[in-house]
């Protein structure tokens, strides 16, 4: 770090040293990226660490190329301080769920000196030259980068980090010291930078400015695409935004700027924004539909990483919001006003860069495939949006023509699910089990075992299985709008749709076995409230959630209860009770919930009890530093302890439908999965067997590849035709 001293020499121009710094804001922002990216899916920490590194020792180098070429100026101090105190920002946020949040106090430090010196103008003079500062800043670079790392035992990492901050209170409060003893000296001013000096920081935040734009404007906004090549691209809309401050007066001029900017702004959320989704949902945001996820999402995060942790999360993403609405608008208004200060050398740029621009649209020229380098993909994407808008109002009127259309709302009870007479009927969602648990990963070859396995016990107890695929209408969470869209036989991929479907009355699978006898239930461990439509529109007898199966153990991350306890409580309140009429329940198993931190062991059943034995029992954190790992041996659990349950408690009158609800989300599914999940059909019976036997489905609990795939939302209508409905006629099939 290059420091302010009175005596260095201003220079005119970018001197090598700077251009060193620029590359090291360059790795920063780089840093941020990645630790931006990290709170939605996982990063590799090597390469954050890698590039944490590379801009430190560059630090170091920058000064003595400052030194070495004479170069050194107030520009270079400058710039090379924010730098700094950016990289340490970032890192200090990527550290502080793991270490705590007062790690973030390393990290806002400089900006609380900076906003401090709003009301104190004494705070804002010129600081003397001192190494201890250079030393200070250097130890937090390097001890946040090695905390990054995750290669020193916790305890030493956190007392290495408040040793860190014990350094920089400590040179901040000589910082300030010195400042209150010298408010009242006029000395300050002789710490003023030069004329030159300031022309030099001009021409740097002139850069920075068009570097900022220019992002903006080429970005892609799926992560699949956020490659070095991507952003060789020549956007359109930076080249006529520039020729319009060049040709309008300058009010109409700072006008444009005020309007576009924003847009701008807007648009880099939009960006944001589709990366996060594409990356946890494998789709882009729908700027109708998804702003209602926000509370949901909250909630979701707080109960799966701790309300600390996701508070912490929620103000940085709150802070990268703001950072890129508002950033991107600076930047344009300096690049306007300064093109139109220098009209003459801004005309060629325009005219170059638009021929630059023609010539490569023309012969289609890119730089990577799928990325020409004549872009229109801010214009592109902003009309999308608008087209997005357009068409979530008009899918409103087709979803409610597709929910009149309801073949079996009329088919009465005495003949409905004639086939299952006598069953108790289980619905089984197993959350995020997807195509990718058995079959082309690292990991499926351990499932596939685990379901071989269970095939085997199955059968050892009389049960038989047949398996295939269905599409889901969402991916890697949103679980209710696969539950309702198998259900009620129409694609919910939206929470309006949801809504629409919520306020009809549609028939579902729990009104069909209630019209025709069975009692209807649905456990939901981990919700903690009432559920209004469970009643309203799927019409259950009962709803079983955390507040009403006894369960006195802990929690697994997002997983209130483990899927053990979860079967335990509903044979203790439903399947085991003698005189009763045949039931049939949803069950979602939770075990599987990202982020996969977390998973219980599975225990003799006579040991479950009010569950407060697992307490006292040992969990697998593999999840805790691999989520493809933990993944697996979430899915592994919930299948063993489905298999057990069946193996220990089940009746000959016993029938399972087993499926996932969605993939999981990108980080372990990867970047080209399908929306494809198991599903399974679980009895001792073989008269149900026969019943299914045109499915396609081949045997066991391992669908397999190249078997048929069908929409989730054609089951409901395969399940009733197979089981004994005739559509709106009441004839038996």
């Amino acid at each position: 770090m290059v420091a302010y001293p009175g005596t260095l020499r201003a220079v005119r121009r970018l001197g090598p040293a700077t251009w060193v710094t620029l590359v090291r804001a360059v790795l920063a922002v780089g840093v941020a990226a990645l630790v931006a990216v990290s709170f939605f899916r996982e990063v590799s920490v090597a390469t954050l660490v890698a590039l944490a590194t590379v801009a430190l020792v560059l630090d170091f180098v920058d000064g003595w190329v400052a030194r070495r070429t004479g170069t050194e100026s107030p520009l270079g101090a400058r710039l090379d301080g924010e730098v700094d105190a950016f990289l340490i920002l970032v890192l200090s946020v990527y550290v502080a769920p793991a270490a705590g949040a007062w790690v973030l106090a390393i990290g806002a430090a400089r900006y609380a000196f900076l906003a401090a010196g709003w009301p104190f103008a004494w705070m804002r003079a010129q600081l003397p030259q001192r190494d201890w500062r250079k030393t200070v800043a250097a130890t937090q670079g390097i001890t946040l980068t090695v905390a990054a790392a995750d290669v020193v035992p916790p305890g030493l990492m956190r007392a290495a980090l408040a040793v860190a901050l014990a350094l920089l209170a400590e040179s901040f409060g000589r910082d300030v010291w010195w400042l209150w003893r010298h408010r009242n000296v006029p000395a300050a001013a002789a710490h003023r930078l030069p004329g030159r000096a300031r022309t030099g920081i001009a021409a740097g935040l002139t850069a920075l400015s068009l570097l900022i734009v220019w992002a903006a404007l080429v970005a892609p906004d799926q992560p699949s695409r956020l490659t070095p090549g991507a952003f060789v691209r020549l956007p359109i809309e930076g080249i006529v935004v520039i020729a319009l401050a060049l040709v309008l007066p300058g009010r109409g001029r700072r006008l444009m700027a005020w309007v576009v900017g924003p847009a701008l702004g807007v648009l880099v959320v939009v960006k944001l924004l589709d990366v996060g989704f594409f990356t946890a949902f494998d789709r882009p945001f729908n700027p109708v539909d998804d702003w209602s996820y926000a509370p949901i999402g909250v909630e979701t995060l707080r109960d799966s990483i701790g309300r600390t942790s996701a508070n912490m999360a929620l103000a940085g993403l709150a802070l990268l919001a703001v950072a890129a609405l508002v950033l991107p608008t600076l930047a344009l208004v300096r690049l306007t006003r300064v093109a139109a200060g220098h009209r003459r050398a801004s005309l060629h740029a325009v005219a170059a860069l638009g021929a630059t621009w023609v010539l490569c649209w023309a012969v289609g020229a890119e730089a990577i495939t799928g990325a020409p380098i004549a872009s229109t993909s801010a214009a592109s994407l902003a009309v999308g949006e608008v087209q997005a808008v357009q068409a979530g109002f008009r899918d409103r009127a087709r979803f409610a023509a597709d929910l009149r259309q309801d073949r079996y709302r009329f088919a009465t009870g005495d003949r409905l699910l004639t086939g299952l007479r006598g069953k108790d009927v289980l619905l089984v969602f197993v959350e995020s089990y997807g195509q990718v648990a058995v079959q082309g990963s690292a990991f499926s070859p351990k499932v596939d075992s685990v379901l071989d396995a269970g095939t085997n016990g199955l059968r050892a107890a009389g049960f038989s299985s047949r398996s295939g695929w269905l599409t889901s209408p969402t991916f890697g969470g949103i679980s209710w709008l696969a539950h309702s869209t198998l259900q009620s036989g129409v694609w919910v991929n939206s929470p309006t749709r949801y809504d629409q479907l919520v306020g009809s009355d549609r028939f579902t699978l729990s009104q069909a076995f209630q019209r025709a006898g069975w009692r209807v239930v649905d456990d939901v461990p981990s919700n903690e409230r009432n559920w209004a439509d469970g009643s309203s529109f799927y019409h259950y007898d009962k709803v079983y959630d955390r507040r009403n199966v006894g369960y006195r153990g802990p929690t697994y991350a997002y997983a209130s209860m483990p899927d053990q306890y979860v079967w335990s409580a509903l044979q203790r309140q439903e399947l085991g009770k003698a005189a009763r009429p045949g039931l049939f329940a949803e069950v979602d198993l939770v075990s599987s919930h990202e982020p996969w931190t977390q998973v219980p062991p599975l225990i003799d059943w006579n040991q479950v009890g009010d569950g407060s034995i697992f307490s006292r029992l040992p969990v697998d954190m593999a999840g805790a530093s691999d989520a493809k790992q933990g993944y697996a041996h979430s899915i592994e659990y919930t299948l063993r302890t489905l298999f057990s349950y069946v193996e220990h408690y089940g009746r000959k009158n016993l029938v399972m439908v087993v499926l996932g609800d969605h993939q999981p989300a990108m980080m372990v599914s990867g970047q080209d999965a399908t929306h494809n999940v198991p599903i399974s059909v679980i009895a001792h019976d073989p008269a149900v067997m026969r019943r299914i036997a045109g499915w396609g489905w081949v045997d066991g609990m391992r669908p397999h590849a190249n078997g048929p795939t069908w929409p989730m939302s054609a089951f409901r209508d395969r399940f009733l035709g197979a089981f004994g409905a005739q559509p709106g006629s009441g004839r038996v099939s």
